[in-house]
């Protein structure tokens, strides 16, 4: 099973949705947890006069998460956790380390 994590220093959850210009992409077996890749996406959390509700991003950054079962991050505000939903994405507010953090995740999903 694959998540989509938000991390600053590539160990803990603990970055907010809004923040982020990569997902660290992780691939998890039982009790394998293993980084497979990073994606880059533009990031939600900027102005924008033209497009204020930013959705075109939300869908841009759907995209790139094509493949994950979830989005784990330390916080997400409620329309971009909405438009994810209905794009397929199911997004995790948790804050803690990555491997344990994705271990616990996958025996519940």
């Amino acid at each position: 099973m694959r998540f989509a994590v938000a991390s600053k220093d590539g160990k803990e959850i603990n970055q907010h949705f809004g923040h982020v210009e990569r997902f660290l992409i992780y691939e998890v077996e039982g009790d394998r947890v293993e980084l497979i890749e990073e994606r880059e996406v533009e990031k939600y959390c900027r102005f924008d006069p033209d497009h204020p509700l930013r959705s075109h991003t939300l869908k841009g950054t759907a995209e790139v998460l094509a493949g994950c079962r979830a989005v784990v991050c330390s916080m997400i505000g409620e329309a971009p956790r909405i438009e994810l939903e209905r794009l397929g994405v199911e997004p995790f507010v948790v804050e803690g380390d990555i491997v344990t953090t994705l271990k616990d995740l996958a025996r519940v999903l």
